[in-house]
C-alpha cells in the first residue's frame, strides 16, 4: 500500500539521518517481512552503478591505460554483487537471530535482517561511487560507508533486540565479527568465480 512504501522511505532514510528514533520505530514493527524491501531496492544502486563504472567509465591502476569490462562482463558483476549483498545481509540477519538467545534477546529470523538490512544503508548508497570506480575515492568512500554502518549497529542492536546497552555492546561486537567472517568467506567465493568465469576486457 501507499502508506507501507512511505513508512519504507521514511525509515531508510531515517537511519541515515535520525537513527536513534528511526531504531525505535523500527523495533517497534522488526519482525515485518516488508522491512526486506527497502535492501531489496536499495541494493539496485551498487550494482546498476558497479554495472555502468566497470563497462563505461572504467578505472585505472598507477598512471595504467583506462581498463573496462565488455558489457557481459559488466553484467555478470552486476547481478553477482546484487544477489551478494541481499545474500550478506540475510546471512548475518540469521546469525543476529541465532546469537540473541546468548545475549538475553528475544528475536525472530526477520528481527535480525530487519537489524542487518538497515545497519548496511549506508553501504549501499555509498555504492553508487562504483559509477565512477576511481580506486582512491572508492576506498575512502568505502571505509567511511562502513564506519557509519558499525555505529548503526552498535546503537540498533540494544533498541532493536531489547537488551541492556553494555550486553548490547557485546553483542553487536560479535556481530561484527561474523560479519568480517563472512566478507572473507564471499571474498574467496568471489576469486573462484572470477577464475571460473573470466570476465573479457576492453580497451
Amino acid at each position: 500500500t501507499r502508506s507501507t512504501g512511505i513508512t519504507m522511505i521514511t525509515n531508510a532514510l531515517g537511519i541515515l539521518f535520525s537513527p536513534h528514533s528511526t531504531w525505535q520505530r523500527l523495533a517497534a514493527v522488526a519482525d515485518r517481512a516488508s522491512n526486506l524491501l527497502p535492501i531489496l531496492i536499495l541494493a539496485v544502486l551498487p550494482a546498476v552503478a558497479w554495472y555502468y563504472g566497470t563497462t563505461h567509465m572504467g578505472w585505472t591502476v598507477g598512471s595504467g591505460e583506462v581498463t573496462k569490462f565488455a558489457r557481459s562482463g559488466g553484467i555478470a558483476l552486476g547481478a553477482a554483487l546484487y544477489v551478494g549483498l541481499v545474500a550478506w545481509v540475510c546471512i548475518i540477519g540469521w546469525s543476529i537471530h541465532w546469537m540473541a538467545t546468548s545475549y538475553g534477546a528475544q528475536s525472530t529470523l526477520m528481527r535480525g535482517i530487519t537489524v542487518a538490512g538497515f545497519t548496511a544503508v549506508p553501504m549501499l548508497i555509498a555504492g553508487v561511487v562504483g559509477f565512477n570506480p576511481v580506486p582512491s575515492i572508492v576506498m575512502v568512500v568505502g571505509l567511511a560507508s562502513a564506519g557509519w554502518s558499525l555505529y548503526l549497529l552498535y546503537i540498533g542492536i540494544p533498541a532493536v533486540m531489547h537488551v541492556p546497552e553494555d550486553r548490547g555492546f557485546l553483542f553487536a561486537s560479535a556481530v561484527v565479527a561474523v560479519c568480517l567472517v563472512i566478507l572473507v568467506g564471499m571474498m574467496g567465493a568471489g576469486v573462484i568465480l572470477w577464475d571460473t568465469f573470466s570476465p573479457e576486457f576492453t580497451i
